[in-house]
C-alpha cells in the first residue's frame, strides 16, 4: 500500500519541506508500519539482565540511549504479569527513554565543581550523596508516569520531584504508578501550569512534555490522524508558549528546561524552541528529533535549555526533622535514611527528612494528592499495613511474614480475590510476594483472609 494515501496532503507537504522527499517517504513508511514496544527496568527492584530474562521469549535487544531500557518483539500480557504490578519495570516507548540522557546532562551541569560526581561514583559511596541539599524538580505534564518514574531512578534520593498532571482522573492514574515505582522523595500534584506561579525560583529542573498534536504517535493512535489539520497544529503550538509562559517563573535562573513533544513538525518543535529562547530567555544546549523509519521508536522531539541568569541553589535546612514515632515505624528500612512520621486523618506515612519543608510548602501551595509513602491506617489499636508500602523501597520485609504465591494466587490476589492459607501460616498481616516481589498485604483469619490490595487497582483480565 502506498504510505502516502493514509495521510493528509498538508501533512505530508509540511513534513517534505521540513524533512525533505527522501527522508519523509522514509517516515510514512514505518508510520504504515507496526509500531515498537519496549520496556524500562526499575533498576532498585531488578537488573537490566534479571528483566530481560523475565522476559526472554519476548526480548529484542536494548535501548541505545537507555541501558535499562529493552525492546520486545511481541506484546505479552501486561496485566497479568505480577511483576508489572510491584514495579519492577515500566511500559514506555524507546524515544521518550532519551529524556534520561537530557536529564543527566542537566544534573552534571548544575553539579559541576560540587566533590561528588553523581555518575562517576561507586554504588558503596553513592550515600555521601544524600548529605548536602537536593535538587527540585517538575515533571509539569507527567501523566501516565513514564517519564516521572524514569526520573526518580535517576536522581538522588534527597532531591525532590514534583510530579504533576492537570486532569483529576489521569492524575490518579499517575499516583497509582509513582506508589507502583516505590520511591518516597516525590510529590504528586494536580493544578494547572499557572498554579506555579506562586513557587517563584522553585525548581532547579523542569520537565515540560507539551500536549501536542500527536503526530508521532499516528501509528499507535489512529485518532490522533483523524483528529489532525494545520489548524489545530497552530492552536496546539500557541497553547503550548502558554504553558511553558506559566511555568516559566518557577524554573530559577540558571536552571535547565527540558521541552518535548510526540509531534514532527516545525511550529510545535524548533520554533517554539527558538521562542522559548529569545523570548523568555534561555540557551539551546541539545536538540533531538526522532523519527520511526531512522530509530526504533515512536515520534518523539526533546530539547534542554539552560534558563539565562547566574544558578544559586537553594539554601535548606538539613537538620533531622523530630517527629512521633508510631508503631508502624518498625514497618519501614531505618537504615535507608532518616524520615518523617506524619499522621493526616488515620493514615502514617513517612517522607526524607531532609524533604520536610519543601513538601509542606508545596502542600500549601498545589493541590497535593500523595507525597512520601503511605505506611499504615491506625484504626484504634490495629495498624493496618497500607498498599503503597510493600511497593516501597522503605518496606522492611522482615516486619511481616512472608507468603510466596503461585503465579494463579498471585492472579488471584490482584484481582481481589481472598486467598486461604494453611495452618502452617500465622494469623494477622501477611506480605504476598512472587518470585521475591511484594504484591501487598493480606489479613489471614484462619479459614479466610482479608486482601488488602486496592479495589482501583484490582485486575479484571481472566
Amino acid at each position: 500500500m502506498n504510505p502516502f494515501l493514509m495521510f493528509p496532503a498538508e501533512f505530508i507537504h509540511t513534513l517534505e519541506i521540513h524533512f525533505g522527499e527522501e527522508r519523509t517517504h522514509r517516515l510514512l513508511s514505518a508510520l504504515s508500519a507496526e509500531p515498537s514496544l519496549s520496556v524500562r527496568a526499575n533498576l532498585a527492584k531488578i537488573s537490566t539482565e534479571g528483566l530481560a530474562e523475565h522476559f526472554y521469549d519476548y526480548y529484542g535487544g536494548i535501548v541505545p540511549w537507555c541501558p535499562e531500557g529493552l525492546y520486545l518483539k511481541s506484546r505479552p500480557s501486561f496485566t497479568l504479569d505480577p511483576l508489572f504490578h510491584s514495579g519492577y519495570y515500566y511500559v514506555q516507548e524507546a524515544s521518550s527513554m532519551y529524556t534520561g540522557v537530557l536529564l543527566k546532562r542537566a544534573i552534571s551541569q548544575l553539579s559541576e565543581g560540587s566533590p561528588f560526581d553523581r555518575f562517576g561514583v561507586s554504588p558503596s559511596s553513592a550515600s555521601s550523596s544524600t548529605e548536602g541539599p537536593g535538587l527540585r524538580l517538575l515533571d509539569l505534564s507527567a501523566a501516565p508516569g513514564g517519564k516521572s518514574t524514569h526520573i526518580l531512578s535517576i536522581i538522588d534520593p534527597n532531591d525532590l520531584l514534583v510530579s504533576n498532571e492537570v486532569i483529576r482522573n489521569r492524575a490518579s492514574i499517575l499516583a497509582e504508578n509513582i506508589a507502583r515505582w516505590g520511591y518516597p522523595n516525590v510529590v504528586v500534584s494536580n493544578n494547572d501550569p499557572a498554579d506555579f506561579i506562586a513557587l517563584d525560583d522553585f525548581f532547579d529542573i523542569v520537565l515540560v512534555d507539551a500536549p501536542c498534536s500527536g503526530e508521532g504517535m499516528f501509528r499507535k493512535d489512529p485518532d490522533a490522524l483523524k483528529e489532525w489539520s494545520v489548524d489545530n497544529v497552530r492552536l496546539c503550538a500557541s497553547r503550548q508558549r502558554r504553558i511553558v509562559s506559566d511555568i516559566w517563573q518557577a524554573l530559577r535562573s540558571g536552571g535547565y528546561f527540558i521541552y518535548s513533544t510526540c509531534t514532527f513538525n516545525t511550529l510545535e518543535n524548533d520554533e517554539n524552541v527558538a521562542w522559548i529562547a529569545s523570548e523568555l530567555g534561555a540557551e539551546l544546549i541539545e536538540q533531538r528529533q526522532f523519527l520511526p523509519g531512522e530509530e526504533r521508536g515512536e515520534g518523539f522531539f526533546i530539547a534542554l535549555l539552560r534558563k539565562n541568569g547566574d544558578y544559586y541553589p537553594s539554601v535548606k535546612n538539613l537538620a533531622i526533622k523530630k517527629s512521633q514515632i508510631p508503631a508502624c515505624a518498625s514497618y519501614i528500612l531505618q537504615d535507608l535514611g532518616q524520615f518523617t512520621f506524619s499522621l493526616k486523618g488515620d493514615l502514617w506515612k513517612v517522607i526524607p527528612s531532609q524533604l520536610v519543608t519543601d513538601i509542606k510548602a508545596l502542600e500549601s501551595s498545589l493541590k497535593v494528592i500523595r507525597s512520601g509513602v503511605a505506611v499504615a491506617v491506625q484504626k484504634g489499636r490495629d495498624i493496618i499495613p497500607e498498599a503503597d508500602l510493600a511497593l516501597s523501597m522503605v518496606l522492611d520485609k522482615k516486619a511481616f511474614h512472608t507468603v510466596e504465591l503461585s503465579i494463579e494466587d498471585a492472579l488471584k490476589f490482584l484481582s481481589k480475590e481472598n486467598l486461604v492459607f494453611g495452618t502452617e501460616v500465622p494469623l494477622g498481616y501477611l506480605l504476598v510476594c512472587f518470585e521475591g516481589a511484594p504484591l501487598g498485604f493480606v489479613k489471614n483469619l484462619g479459614r479466610r483472609s482479608n486482601n488488602l490490595h486496592p479495589i482501583s487497582r484490582r485486575i479484571r483480565m481472566q
